[in-house]
């Protein structure tokens, strides 16, 4: 099922399980593009509030252009039809997506994917939690946490820290899912097996908004010219 041997688009968030499908994917089909949804303003992405700039310096260093659109919420889902359609207009047979096992999201993306004409590929599906992000590190994936949710085990000294398999474990032990499926928290991936180079970026100003702690991150162009 999926990418195999045929040409696909990523649903891509920027964060550890869409870059760990994209990767999964990328091994068995041919990637045409990125598809990346951004807030109303454009500014930022609406899955993990990455800013655009980080976004692009991913989707670059991967090598694959960005599919985008700034929606609303409300206007989602018709934005992402028109993506798809864009896609399927240049090849792509199939979109791929990062999702591991939340059952409704699945169903929506079998629905509109059908719609537009696509299949739906879903590398990472009911694989062990544990095993995902084992998978993903032992890949040589590095990815940072840039959000959290203060009333699922997660704190502020959580934010900025990579994830790797001591972490996972302690994670675990304080009873956190390592993937963070119940949206404890949320990754940039900054370097990896399929960036040509890794994406320099520097922290901001922890925000907090009641529940939630976010790590606001820049793209650090002086690091590429010392």
């Amino acid at each position: 099922m999926g990418a195999n041997g045929r040409k696909f688009i990523a649903s891509f968030s920027g964060g550890k399980d869409s870059t760990l499908a994209l990767y999964k994917a990328m091994q068995v089909g041919e990637a045409l593009g990125l598809i990346v949804m951004f807030e109303e303003e454009g500014q930022r992405s609406r899955a993990h509030g990455m800013p655009q700039e980080i976004v692009k310096a991913q989707a670059e260093s991967i090598g694959l252009p960005i599919f985008s659109a700034a929606t609303s919420w409300t206007e989602y889902e018709p934005n992402l039809m028109r993506l798809l359609g864009k896609a399927k207009q240049q090849g792509a047979e199939v979109l791929v997506s990062g999702d591991i096992d939340v059952p409704a999201h699945g169903n929506w993306l079998d629905r509109v994917t059908q719609n537009a004409g696509l299949k739906l590929g879903m590398p990472l599906w009911e694989m062990g939690h544990r095993e995902v992000v084992e998978q993903f590190i032992g890949l040589g994936f590095v990815t940072i946490i840039v959000s959290v949710n203060l009333t699922k085990g997660m704190n502020e000294e959580d934010l900025g820290r990579t994830l790797t398999l001591e972490y996972v474990k302690e994670l675990e032990d304080r009873g956190i899912d390592p993937c963070g499926e119940s949206g404890e928290f949320h990754t940039t991936v900054i370097d990896g097996p399929l960036f040509k180079n890794p994406i320099p970026v520097r922290k901001c100003a922890i925000i907090k908004d009641e529940k939630y702690a976010y790590l606001p991150l820049e793209l650090d162009n002086e690091a590429n010219h010392p």
